[in-house]
């Protein structure tokens, strides 16, 4: 048999893809359990807001270098979804990670559905099974690619936040760290030595009008943002324990209102 350098270039590169095949077989991480881990262990669902211009935001993250398993079933909570205020798009992605300046390319994606809540705040709870795509979770090519599986939201409308109605005072007013006026505040009646219209050349660093005050029931107005949480619940699983799993994604949610919105895309936009 000839060298190898005299195959056609083709046959070479198959060959040689197929020995790193081989070799990455050999130390393929063994099946030590039913299921693979991919624990994020934040249960609440904290607020979400846009993210450059509105394009996917991962909120929840599993770094799945070395799985064992394709089929994947995340869960996750809602919170603040409110129609027509704040509804959010939601979708799972796979990436790989370059090891040396940590850019991510998207390899795979789910599904995308739009949740839209009630018209009243309540906690919704969500989950998906889906088959990630991912051709050799431990990467027989090098030894310094990184997969993970990401949570991705992004709003499919608002927020619209609540408008402040905070509570306000007609008086006097002056800066707490400036004096009070000769005589105090029982000698400033609004009469013929100290008017209105004069009141600021008479009285230094005093005002009279409508003062906004803090309002312990209005302190904190909504932003109008949606609470998404982390994935709390992340698992790989072989087919037969999942076998509802698909590259779609099997989506089910409670708490909210929901619908499927579009194929997967792996090429749309996404924070980088």
């Amino acid at each position: 048999m000839g060298s190898i350098n005299a195959l056609p270039p083709s046959l070479t590169n198959e060959l040689a893809d197929l020995k790193r095949r081989i070799t990455s077989l050999e130390r393929k991480p063994a099946t030590l359990t039913k299921f693979d881990r991919y624990p994020s262990v934040e249960w609440s669902a904290i607020g979400r807001g846009k993210v450059s211009g509105n394009v996917w935001s991962s909120c929840g993250i599993a770094n799945v270098t070395g799985m064992v398993f394709d089929r994947v079933e995340c869960k996750f909570i809602t919170d603040r979804l409110i129609t027509g205020r704040s509804e959010a798009e939601v979708r799972l992605a796979a990436f790989k990670h370059d090891f040396d300046i940590g850019k991510k390319v998207c390899v795979s994606a789910s599904s995308t559905i739009q949740l839209s809540g009630y018209s009243s705040r309540a906690l919704g709870e969500v989950y998906i099974r889906w088959i990630h795509q991912i051709p050799f979770g431990w990467d027989y090519a090098d030894d310094t690619t990184i997969y993970t599986i990401e949570l991705q939201h992004r709003y499919a409308k608002g927020p619209t936040a609540d408008a402040h109605n905070h509570l306000q005072v007609y008086g006097f007013t002056k800066r707490e760290n400036v004096a009070s006026p000769d005589g105090g505040a029982l000698k400033m009646p609004n009469n013929e030595d100290y008017a209105t219209a004069v009141l600021s050349e008479k009285r230094p660093n005093t005002g009279l009008g409508w003062t906004t005050v803090p309002d312990p029931d209005n302190l904190s107005p909504w932003d109008g943002s949606y609470n998404v949480s982390n994935m709390h619940y992340c698992v790989g699983l072989p087919a037969d324990r999942l076998p509802t799993a698909s590259t779609m994604g099997h989506w089910r949610w409670r708490g909210t209102n929901g619908k499927f919105l579009r194929d997967p895309d792996p090429t749309e936009d996404y924070n980088n």
